[in-house]
């Protein structure tokens, strides 16, 4: 996964009628998670690129495929609002080069055989979601929460003790999705505009490092076949089409009914990451995983408890 779009009510529909899933939601979200989830096979397919490159290729791509979409959607007008209003560069810059560390970080970890580690990260990402709500935003935790949060915290603590390592994938993943996303709810940019603006943010940076790698004539890209400029040349569709269909699903879904399909991607990841690419599963992976599987558990039910408690809490 990548970044999460704010959400809004629908334009003509109350709070009462968001609290029934529709179907169409529920295939959007699908949708959005299983591309997230099985992203690794399609960045493993151009595993030999650096993953510095490759990122610099993501964010030119996915840049074209923004403003592209700001056409096509018919957010031009939001997008310039944003582009005259000096207030929102400030966050708007946080947010790109957050991501930015987000996709490098991911990049580097499913090219050097760490898939496994990217799993862990975006299955406690929404425990650290709830610990800045606490440390950022004053919000207090409820008894379960607390259970849960403390629960992960044992699981990456013994990984890192038996590893004699932090893990540093797991915790820079979660940490910067976490933040991201703090910080792009409290932005008040449109989806499709707010996606332009983060890549054009990353744009320069990104041009410049492929100029660079070009003068030094070590751009792998320049020696690549057709076939494999083909398909990085769709990266920036592979970073939008999620995105797009998460938007179209928190449109339709209510958040507490959202946030059960949040740990589809993870868990497709950890099955491609086992399964597919091999990787070792041993006992101190399987205690830490144990032990965030059991937290969320912990923290899905306090949420559905809340929402059923309190329907409006989950908009």
């Amino acid at each position: 996964m990548d970044c999460i779009l704010p959400v809004r009510i629908h334009p003509g529909r109350s709070v009462s009628d968001q609290t029934k899933p529709a179907p169409a939601g529920v295939a959007f979200a699908l949708g959005a998670y299983g591309i997230w989830g099985l992203t690794p096979l399609y960045w493993k397919a151009l595993a030999h690129f650096p993953a510095s490159e490759l990122l610099a290729h993501r964010v030119l791509w996915s840049c074209a495929t923004g403003l592209a979409l700001v056409w096509l959607l018919g957010a031009r007008a939001s997008l310039r609002e944003a582009l005259r209003d000096p207030r929102r560069w400030g966050p708007v810059t946080v947010t790109g080069l957050v991501i930015g560390l987000n996709w490098l970080v991911f990049l580097w970890a499913v090219l050097n055989d760490q898939v496994l580690a990217t799993s862990l990260g975006y299955y406690i990402t929404p425990l650290v979601n709830v610990l800045m709500g606490v440390l950022v935003l004053g919000e207090r935790l409820r008894p379960l929460q607390i259970g849960a949060v403390a629960l992960a915290t044992l699981g990456i603590a013994q990984l890192a003790f038996e590893l004699d390592q932090l893990p540093w994938v797991t915790l820079v993943l979660a940490l910067s999705f976490a933040f991201y996303g703090l910080v792009r709810k409290t932005t008040a940019v449109e989806p499709v505009a707010g996606f332009a603006l983060e890549t054009l943010v990353l744009l320069p940076l990104g041009a410049a490092y492929l100029a660079w790698l070009g003068l030094r004539g070590e751009a792998v890209f320049l020696e690549a076949g057709v076939g494999t400029i083909a398909l990085i040349s769709v990266s920036g569709i592979a970073t939008a089409a999620p995105l797009i269909l998460f938007n179209a699903a928190a449109r339709r879904l209510p958040l507490s009914t959202l946030g059960f399909f949040q740990y589809i991607a993870p868990s497709i990841t950890f099955v491609l990451a086992v399964v597919v690419f091999g990787e070792p599963f041993e006992r101190v992976r399987l205690l830490a995983f144990a032990c965030v599987w059991v937290a969320l558990l912990m923290f899905s039910l306090d949420s559905f408890r809340a929402s059923r408690a309190d329907p409006t809490a989950a908009h």
